[in-house]
């Protein structure tokens, strides 16, 4: 039995879907021989910190009901740089503007030998090149996969499931948001503006959507893509960007009379990534409706292969986390 100790650094609703499905895979993960200890949780203004492992029910019924996750006051990046442990399990929010927090906690792990798992887009999509250089310099892994399709598995797929074909191009529909606003329009018949609302109250769209709906979700997922699976070296400033905010009912209902539905696609083709509203056959394996995701490669051996899932939720998002940590440490 090989333990790990882990620390869970962020705690909004990725973290907390993590800590659950810790929980619940606890025997499991012991049936391939994986100890997981959480040592510590960080959220962005309070710790909990225990050697022999956190208590996760605990932990979680606690920031349920007061909003903190324990009484340290140390902050995540401490807890990286100065609390023993081998896995960092990195669930801080987004920033695409700088790579926020969260980048300096994985350049932190890397310096102190760390592995590091994680559902933060923005260090990858900005700096791909400099975090995956500092993992390779520490010898430590750094795995992804929740960063791109949420249960969704596009790199592991790609990279792993397909391993000996040369990927030529791939497209996708990687936020659900933007997909269910363009159904729900097509099929109400009505405006952007109230299917956005719709989404807001439902919770499927954040109060401000505009990392959503003008496409930047789609580009810095793409990014990744583009580095991880074509070995590019592409930024965000690489990707041609449109959202899908002047959309109309009526756009939509002259497409669907030709036999078409408009989607946000997201194509890597050629050196390029593209991310704009396109027409896409009703009979498509694109055309997928609701909140759901799409990702579609074109390799030399397998032709086109298609997958479906859900590219967003706590649960559906640690899922993809639970699976890049099986694959570092199962063997």
């Amino acid at each position: 039995m090989k333990t790990i100790r882990a620390s869970i650094i962020g705690f909004g609703a990725v973290g907390r879907g993590v800590a659950q499905v810790l929980l619940d895979k606890n025997d499991y993960l012991r049936s391939i021989g994986i100890d997981m200890k959480v040592i510590a949780i960080a959220d962005s203004r309070t710790a909990v910190i225990d050697p022999h492992g956190v208590d996760l029910a605990s932990v979680l019924s606690g920031k349920k009901e007061t909003g903190t996750v324990g009484s340290e006051t140390i902050s995540g990046t401490e807890i990286i740089r100065t609390i023993d442990h081998e896995l960092v399990i990195e669930t801080t929010p987004t920033n695409i503007e700088t790579g926020g927090v969260g980048l300096v906690n994985m350049l932190a792990a890397f310096e102190r030998g760390r592995d590091v798992v994680t559902s933060n887009k923005g260090p990858l999509a900005l700096k791909y090149g400099e975090v995956i250089a500092a993992a390779k310099r520490s010898g430590s892994h750094c795995r992804f996969e929740a960063t791109v399709g949420g249960a969704m598995p596009v790199i592991n797929l790609a990279c792993d499931v397909l391993a000996g074909n040369r990927v030529i191009s791939m497209e996708g529909i990687f936020n659900g948001t933007c997909n269910y606003i363009l159904s729900r329009m097509m099929e109400e018949q009505a405006p952007y503006e109230q299917m956005l609302a719709e989404a807001q109250e439902l919770g499927i769209a954040e109060k401000d959507p505009s990392y959503d709906v003008e496409g930047i979700d789609t580009a810095s997922k793409l990014v990744i893509v583009a580095n991880s699976i074509f070995g590019m070296n592409a930024s965000y400033k690489d990707v041609t960007v449109a959202g899908i905010t002047r959309i109309t009912p009526e756009a939509l209902s002259l497409a669907n009379a030709d036999g078409f539905a408009i989607k946000l696609i997201g194509e890597v083709n050629d050196g390029r990534i593209n991310v704009a509203p396109k027409l896409v056959p009703l009979s498509h394996p694109l055309s997928v409706g609701g909140t759901l995701n799409v990702f579609s490669v074109q390799t030399d051996l397998a032709g086109p292969v298609t997958i479906t899932g859900r590219g967003a939720g706590s649960i559906e998002t640690a899922s993809a986390i639970l699976s890049d940590i099986i694959s570092i440490y199962k063997n």
